[in-house]
């Protein structure tokens, strides 16, 4: 989710920072975003924290363990600027957040530079220092680009990107620049993961971290932070109703470092189009529970094509239901397109576990590359209001 670029977004930082607290807490209520546990725009640098702090009561300097975690990571976490050429997407420029992972390297969403002209990106630092950036990589299927900045700031440490998975109902940060608003931080826990977001690629997000932390246009790519200091998630849109997203650490460790080596990422390609199954469907087919996902689609030449059968209109109780790869379970669309996405390659061949036509089988596919991806069709920030798509893996 960036946000158009404003040409009073300068004046309006300064702003922000004179007023202090307060007169942000205003400018969020004329955005209707006023209310419980909406984002308290702040900007506090090593040294804005001692000039402030010698103002202000013990109590408020002190602060809360949010607070602690907001010092710790702030000054690694920058606003993005970009001037665009009305490339893929709807064109023109914007704003968004990044995050510093290494000594050299901004991490950010694709769809935030994704219309950067050459020369277009600018980063700002929490000391109010800018810095130009360029496009290491990017990942259209992922949402995820990383760029590159000369003379990175000596306060800008880089973040860590999570090894464990995030935990339902852990408390989590979500730092950003909402509406241009700069080093905003918003609070909430992980509301659920293994989510799968659809995407204008028409190959879901698999994954993915859903999260009550407010998200707006602006905090896309920004980090979504656990209370010890790890990247859990890089945010990538709200949907509404305390509801935002973010893409999980774990497909982020798999897609950055080959960004940064390549430029891009292969991800594994298994050529179906798949519905879940459900209670009707199950009794359609022979089932004794609704589980797995039922092949509707087979893509002609694609790795499964000759080994999967797709259901038929003209054969009520056709099509290979699919629930189990390698040995693991797959009861669901976003247990299939998680799997492939991260315990997955190109090349891999993989043992599906199957029921065709009432009988339990094993078959084996091997998988591609994925094609390459259209060009986006919506706005990426409008895309988790939109049903998951029935195709993806």
């Amino acid at each position: 989710m960036g946000v158009t670029s404003d040409p009073d977004h300068c004046t309006r930082r300064r702003l922000l920072r004179s007023t202090g607290v307060l007169g942000a807490a205003g400018a969020a209520t004329a955005f209707g975003l006023g209310g419980s546990g909406a984002g308290v725009a702040q900007n506090e640098s090593a040294d804005s924290n001692a000039s402030d702090g010698a103002d202000q009561p013990a109590e408020a300097e002190a602060g809360s363990e949010y607070t602690a975690v907001y010092r710790d990571t702030i000054d690694s976490v920058v606003l993005v600027t970009v001037t665009g050429t009305g490339g893929p997407g709807t064109g023109g420029g914007g704003l968004g957040t990044g995050f510093v992972i290494d000594d050299e390297h901004v991490l950010t969403n694709n769809h935030v530079v994704e219309t950067a002209s050459e020369g277009g990106i600018e980063l700002q630092f929490s000391t109010e220092e800018w810095r130009a950036a360029s496009i290491v990589g990017t990942d259209v299927y992922s949402d995820l680009a990383v760029l590159r900045v000369e003379d990175m700031p000596d306060v800008a440490a880089g973040l860590s990107l999570a090894e464990s998975d995030p935990v339902i109902g852990q408390e989590v940060l979500a730092i950003g620049n909402p509406f241009g608003f700069d080093a905003s931080v918003s609070q909430g826990i992980v509301s659920g993961t293994g989510r799968s977001l659809p995407s204008p690629t028409g190959f879901s997000i698999p994954a993915a971290i859903q999260t009550d932390a407010p998200i707006n246009p602006g905090n896309s790519g920004g980090p979504l932070v656990s209370l010890e200091r790890e990247v859990l998630g890089v945010v990538f849109a709200g949907a509404g109703q305390t509801i935002g997203f973010a893409i999980s650490a774990a497909l982020a460790n798999r897609v950055v470092p080959a960004l940064i080596e390549d430029g891009s990422y292969d991800h594994a390609y298994l050529g179906v189009g798949v519905q879940p199954v459900g209670p009707e469907i199950a009794a359609e087919i022979g089932l004794e529970e609704a589980t797995g996902v039922l092949v509707m689609e087979v893509v002609p030449g694609g790795p499964a094509d000759g080994v999967l059968q797709p259901a038929s209109t003209a054969r009520p109780g056709s099509g290979d239901v699919i629930v189990a790869i390698n040995g693991q379970e797959i009861p669901n669309q976003s247990a299939l397109s998680s799997y492939l996405a991260l315990e997955t390659s190109p090349g891999d061949t993989i043992e599906l576990e199957i029921i065709r036509d009432g009988e339990r089988q094993t078959v084996e596919v091997t998988l591609a590359e994925r094609p390459a991806a259209e060009q986006s069709r919506t706005p990426i920030g409008g895309g988790p209001r939109e049903q998951p798509p029935t195709t993806g893996p």
